[in-house]
């Protein structure tokens, strides 16, 4: 495929300013919404074939998220394109000042595997909701579902507008040479530096979404019930393989034996068992053999079992771990959760600040004051308080990563943002200006602009 050939294309569409039309915009975002919901069926076999996600885990932390950001988008585009106007200072008087949200151009969306059509479709749609053209290169490593994406996106949309692109690696090392207008990128901080590295060569903005070490801080004034519970939903939720998963437990020494007790009641509870309808199994063999190499059995609380089989790893707890553990060298990135102990709130706090930081953090406690140090002390993408993942479902939030867990966000208005630029426009009168900004100069005119400036 001549990936330039396609880019040209796309670049001379986008001249003719079609996709700045907001009509344009609305009627391809409703042609997508129709074909997501006439071909649901087709995008759940798909997904099940890589990695047995059932069609009730796939439509909650997949489709409905699409179909959430097309609705968003066809209610609030109006509004979100609107120029905004600011008040214009006294030395520009007399005039007007606007910003206007212009589309960047020609887009490259770079998924992720592992929640294959939310991670493509979703920056995708806030790219095409900004009025721009766009290329889509999902993951390779999510076979079936990139090979859907590209049959239905590329049989149903002009590729001078829009298109999918299939291959791997190499391909991908092909199309990040070319120059585009804005790179989104998520996966991996090792590949998303790659990434970076490549759009830097053609001063290729760009947006990361990354991931990182994400704490759960469990303290001695939490709901241990409720906390157990939902962390397990969130952290074992399609096998761990989440970027915004609970990678590690923090857990006060006064309450660590009573969360770890109910922590294993809810693991069985929800019955996490090979090829279950709430249970997904590990992408391929490599994060497989990866994984169980994680797997210290001198320090398993609950699980450790697995079929290599079927890529099947049970929900597994490691309890007294500490820093230097393997476990802790890296993201988990699957169904292992390792609880390390703690006495001191502030302490620990401090000891988080020494390492990356996260795309997430959670903190279970309802104390106002660990509320407040945590929210204050610590540097993360996003998190929740008493909850874990759920702050993705908000899309009056933005998503995204800091420092080594990203760059940039979006959802809602905030990826509307990160696909557009926003341009000052200062429209002045042409009557009425003072000459004290021109030729020649004085000390009295020094001394109005003193006052004016």
């Amino acid at each position: 495929m001549n990936y330039q050939n396609i880019l040209t294309s796309q670049k001379a569409f986008f001249r003719t300013q079609k996709t700045k039309n907001l009509k344009f915009r609305k009627l391809n975002l409703e042609k997508l919404k129709k074909l997501i919901t006439e071909n649901e069926e087709i995008l759940y076999e798909a997904i099940e074939k890589d990695f047995g996600k059932s069609k009730f885990e796939t439509y909650i932390t997949e489709i409905s998220f699409i179909l959430k950001d097309i609705d968003y988008y066809l209610k609030n585009l109006n509004s979100l394109s609107k120029p905004k106007k600011v008040k214009t200072n006294l030395a520009n008087q007399f005039g007007t000042s606007k910003i206007y949200s212009e589309p960047l151009g020609c887009i490259l969306v770079i998924g992720a595997w592992n929640y294959p059509y939310q991670l493509s479709l979703s920056p995708l749609i806030a790219a095409l909701a900004a009025g721009n053209c766009c290329i889509l290169k999902p993951s390779e490593v999510a076979e079936n579902t990139m090979k859907t994406m590209a049959k239905l996106i590329n049989e149903n949309f002009d590729s001078d507008y829009l298109t999918v692109f299939e291959g791997g690696i190499d391909e991908t090392t092909e199309i990040l040479k070319l120059k585009f207008d804005k790179i989104f990128f998520t996966g991996s901080t090792k590949v998303g530096k790659i990434v970076y590295k490549a759009a830097a060569e053609n001063l290729t903005p760009v947006t990361l979404e990354l991931g990182g070490k994400s704490p759960a801080i469990v303290t001695k004034n939490a709901d241990l019930d409720i906390t157990a519970k939902r962390i397990v939903w969130g952290k074992f939720l399609n096998a761990g393989q989440t970027c915004v998963a609970p990678d590690y437990i923090l857990a006060h020494e006064n309450i660590q034996n009573e969360l770890l007790e109910k922590l294993k009641f809810y693991i069985n509870k929800f019955n996490y068992e090979a090829n279950s309808e709430q249970y997904t199994k590990i992408i391929n063999q490599k994060n497989f053999n990866r994984l169980v190499k994680l797997i210290n059995h001198d320090k398993i609380y609950i699980g450790g079992n697995f079929e290599e089989n079927n890529l099947y790893i049970e929900p597994t707890i490691l309890q007294n771990i500490d820093w230097n553990d393997e476990v802790m060298k890296e993201e988990i990135f699957g169904p292992i959760l390792p609880v390390i102990t703690f006495n001191d709130f502030d302490y620990i706090l401090n000891e988080i600040l020494q390492h990356e930081k996260p795309l997430a953090a959670y903190l279970f406690s309802n104390n106002s004051k660990e509320k407040e140090n945590f929210t204050n002390t610590l540097s993360f993408g996003g998190g929740c308080i008493n909850d874990v993942v759920m702050h993705l479902g908000n899309e009056k939030l933005p998503f995204g990563g800091v420092g080594n867990s990203g760059i940039g966000s979006y959802h809602g208005k905030y990826g509307f943002e990160t696909f557009s630029h926003q341009k000052a426009i200062l429209d002045k009168k042409t009557w009425g200006e003072p000459d004290l900004k021109y030729p020649p100069y004085s000390q009295n005119k020094i001394k109005w602009m003193k006052k004016l400036l």
